[in-house]
């Protein structure tokens, strides 16, 4: 049978449903590449950093203000996964300048609130993170719940400078509240 493309009303159909088919695929089907802006890839950074922290305790079983201050060194971790799900993860020794024999220990993980850098190559964060805290003075680990905050300075493509504060409650009787900064350098892994 010949069909004749003008007259023919079946080929018209036919055409007009096939149409109809690939712009309907079309506008149902996303496209295969995301803008970078809304890529979920994950980040990586790792660091180490010098900390300054009043332990809270001055010996004797009493929970005051120490005369020393506690020096040590940490390292964190900073995963990115997409713009608004972001995890970081702590330890920290604090070993020096001990008084008393007094020394501090604490492993904490959490969510971590950071734009996209703010001011230039600023960029400001926050963090709430729990975990567990250790003191020499203590008989066990306790439970530790850590609120924070600082700023990541980019120095290149891969480092970044990091100023940060932070304060800690530990569930121990009597309750103790360290508090303390840290300065570090981290690399971008990927």
């Amino acid at each position: 049978m010949y069909l004749d493309w003008k007259s023919s009303k079946p080929m018209k159909r036919s055409i007009f449903a096939l149409s109809c088919l690939f712009l309907a695929g079309a506008l149902l089907g996303r496209a295969q590449v995301a803008p970078s802006a809304y890529a979920s890839r994950l980040n990586l950074t790792a660091g180490g950093e010098f900390s300054l922290f009043q332990p809270d305790y001055a010996g004797r079983g009493i929970a005051e203000t120490s005369p020393n201050r506690l020096y040590g060194i940490g390292a964190y971790v900073d995963a990115d996964f997409n713009r608004w799900v972001k995890v970081e993860a702590e330890g920290r020794w604090l070993r020096f300048n001990q008084y008393l024999g007094i020394s501090e220990d604490s492993y904490l993980i959490g969510p971590r609130l950071a734009p996209k850098q703010f001011f230039g190559k600023i960029t400001p964060y926050g963090k709430v993170m729990v975990g567990l805290a250790d003191g020499s003075f203590l008989t066990a680990r306790t439970l530790a719940v850590a609120y924070g905050g600082g700023a990541d300075y980019r120095l290149s493509r891969r480092f970044t400078a990091r100023a940060d504060f932070e304060y800690q409650q530990w569930h121990v009787t009597p309750n103790l509240y360290p508090y303390g900064v840290s300065f570090g350098i981290g690399y971008k892994i990927f």
